[in-house]
């Protein structure tokens, strides 16, 4: 059994750690790219969202090089995420790509056959080894996530342009390398002091953008036009609603460990515009917005990908929050059709807009 996964931005180093840990064989499919794009939207449905077709390509991608087996997430409620591994299982095989899949499904809704398929994954290894295992990936995942959060920061700061991403690439390799408990720490430490190393200018004006969204579209670099990194070299300080290690605290661990952002805050925070589950993110990310908008951030960009059907009913309640806070709202929506001119175009002017608001409300103020 050779195993693939989805990309979704760095999720393939703790998917792999978690993985290699326990013996497995793993075939982690190349970077999304526009081949991987062109793949996926020449056999996907039209109008299924982006990130089905991006996984299509991954898993074709993936049998080239040898897989036979694909993991993949499940889903329920509303959001059509939860039908999509059966969709791209069914269109593999038309294909004559004869792949195996294991699907897991959220525990809260399907504990004991989530248990069965971990099993059966991980072949003979005990229960104990599973469960090093999956501590051994949340512990890179929260490490990734630090990385990432460091790279925010420094990037609109940085003083020699293109520093950040080279920190921020060479602490994300060392991360990925670490194949025992004792490399890892040794990883973390070594990642900490590239990232701190990098020189940055303090006293640098810059404005702060909070991110919302699918979660997909959030983490993927690849499918939101590299947004972070953008708006970094514009002057953006940015922050995401959603991070790995806290999606998988929230549905895996059920919120049990100390130090995230739980999913029951952001749902309370958006009770006075949306007050029940509409599927995917789309409550959190109202929840999120508010959020945001109270811990005194410039802006928000919510996005998403084309025909999410949970954040188009967050798109609809957002004007009513950015009316009530005076906060900048701009809403992307991506495909295959998205071009990275027209995005750049739309970002310079949003965060132009932003410094000169906070601009004028610093003159006021003084």
């Amino acid at each position: 059994m050779r195993v693939t996964f989805p990309h979704m931005g760095n999720l393939y180093i703790p998917i792999k750690a978690m993985l290699q840990y326990l013996g497995v064989d793993v075939v982690v499919p190349p970077p999304s790219s526009k081949r991987t794009l062109t793949i996926g939207a020449k056999y996907g449905p039209e109008f299924a969202c982006l990130p089905l077709k991006l996984n299509l390509g991954n898993f074709i991608e993936a049998h080239e090089k040898g897989a036979d087996t694909i993991i993949m997430a499940g889903g329920c409620g509303p959001c059509r995420f939860g039908y999509y591994a059966q969709i791209e299982h069914a269109i593999l095989k038309d294909l004559g790509h004869d792949m195996k899949l294991i699907v897991l499904e959220p525990p809260q809704k399907h504990l004991s056959e989530l248990l069965a398929k971990i099993k059966e994954l991980s072949g003979n290894s005990s229960w104990w080894q599973i469960f090093q295992a999956i501590r051994f990936g949340y512990r890179k995942a929260r490490a990734v996530d630090e990385v990432e959060m460091a790279s925010f920061r420094s990037r609109p700061r940085e003083a020699t342009p293109g520093s950040t991403d080279r920190a921020y690439m060479k602490s994300l390799e060392k991360l990925d390398r670490a194949d025992s408990q004792a490399a890892f720490v040794e990883a973390v430490r070594n990642a900490g002091e590239i990232m701190s190393g990098v020189d940055v200018d303090s006293k640098r004006q810059v404005v702060k953008v909070g991110l919302v969204g699918e979660i997909y579209t959030l983490l993927d670099p690849f499918s939101n036009q590299y947004l972070e990194r953008t708006l970094g070299r514009l002057g953006a300080e940015v922050d995401r609603s959603i991070y790995l290690s806290e999606w998988v605290n929230n549905h895996i661990f059920m919120g049990l460990l100390k130090g995230h952002r739980s999913r029951k805050e952001a749902c309370e925070a958006a009770h006075p515009y949306l007050r029940h589950f509409v599927g995917g993110h789309g409550q959190e990310s109202v929840g999120n917005a508010v959020n945001f908008a109270r811990a005194g951030y410039d802006g928000i960009i919510q996005v998403f990908p084309f025909t999410c059907m949970p954040e188009i009913v967050a798109e609809s309640i957002l004007p009513e929050m950015r009316a009530d806070y005076g906060m900048p709202v701009m809403t992307m929506i991506m495909d295959e059709h998205t071009g990275e001119a027209g995005t750049l175009t739309r970002l310079e002017a949003f965060v132009d807009l932003l410094a000169r608001k906070k601009e004028a409300k610093e003159v006021t103020c003084n």
